[in-house]
């Protein structure tokens, strides 16, 4: 099953494989033929650092090529509806606190609570895909159940 993303973090995705493929693997060909360089490979510490960052750089590579290989950009420039989907910016407020939050869904790999984007695969991101303003929604914590109402749903460049 596909899985869903913005251009946007498409685009981060291949960036990070391009840097990965182009330099970082790169420099670490280089890492290990200095370290071949300093002799006996036995007590050598730079070169398995190298080895182990080798494998690494080639782990991700292949966790990158697949995440490519079975992303769906989603376009969200210029879209409207009145539920919430994938790439909607959704304000609520929390029923206990009234505190009025916003989230943006996104991709799992795209999530960053700092930028308060969320997985749509999130406990609240779940909860929140097919709602419409005015609609509550409850969320199970591991302390508690939260409450929210969507007060706005809008699509914003990301």
């Amino acid at each position: 099953m596909p899985t869903p993303i913005t251009k946007k973090g498409y685009e981060a995705l291949q960036a990070e494989l391009d840097r990965l493929r182009k330099v970082e693997r790169a420099k670490n060909i280089e890492a290990i033929a200095e370290a071949r360089a300093h002799g006996d490979l036995s007590e050598n510490a730079e070169y398995d650092a190298a080895k182990e960052r080798q494998g690494f750089i080639e782990s991700r590579i292949v966790e990158l090529q697949a995440k490519l290989a079975d992303a769906r950009i989603i376009e969200i420039t210029g879209r409207t509806t009145e539920t919430v989907v994938f790439g909607a910016t959704v304000s609520v407020i929390e029923q206990e606190s009234q505190a009025k939050k916003h989230y943006t869904l996104v991709g799992q790999d795209e999530a960053d609570m700092k930028f308060n984007k969320i997985s749509v695969q999130s406990p609240v991101g779940r909860a929140l895909i097919g709602k419409r303003v005015g609609d509550f929604v409850e969320v199970k914590t591991p302390a508690k159940v939260v409450e929210y109402e969507v007060v706005e749903i809008k699509f914003e460049e990301l």
